[in-house]
């Protein structure tokens, strides 16, 4: 195996990318109010919400890794 990836190495990335499709998503449903598609908004309004709270406790299962050294 050439290199081991800790868990930190594993969970750093799939949070950054959280944030990035929280952040498109977001965009999309502005773009969608803009255009008055208003049911494709509210079809999309509840995934960045559910987006933003799934990246918080991925903060903080982070920080917690951090903090006790399990990386």
């Amino acid at each position: 195996m050439a290199s081991e990836y800790s868990l930190k190495d594993v969970l750093e990335p799939l949070y950054q990318n959280q944030l990035a499709l929280e952040a498109g998503v977001m965009e999309l449903t502005l773009w969608a109010e803009q255009q008055n598609a208003l049911e494709v908004s509210e079809n999309v309004r509840g995934a960045p919400h559910t987006m933003g709270e799934n990246a918080g406790y991925i903060k903080q299962g982070l920080a917690r890794i951090r903090g006790a050294d399990l990386i």
